[in-house]
């Protein structure tokens, strides 16, 4: 099987998007004591790292 390294880690990041973004871990962050903006902080953090990751994938496959 040949397959690029890119494309590999690009399964990969969406693999572990959806895992981020499963009920288990979801209601994980919603049933945490203290604030109850912990869901909200969860989800913004968590997109906002698949989003970050992304863009650093896409603009550093041209050196592979």
């Amino acid at each position: 099987m040949n397959t690029s390294p890119l494309r590999e880690r690009l399964v990969a990041l969406i693999v572990a998007a959806a895992l981020l973004f499963s009920p288990p871990l979801l209601l994980i962050a919603d049933r945490a004591t203290g604030t109850p903006a912990w869901l909200v902080a969860y989800l913004f953090l968590a997109w906002g790292a698949v989003i970050g990751l992304m863009a650093w994938l896409m603009e550093h496959r041209h050196e592979e």
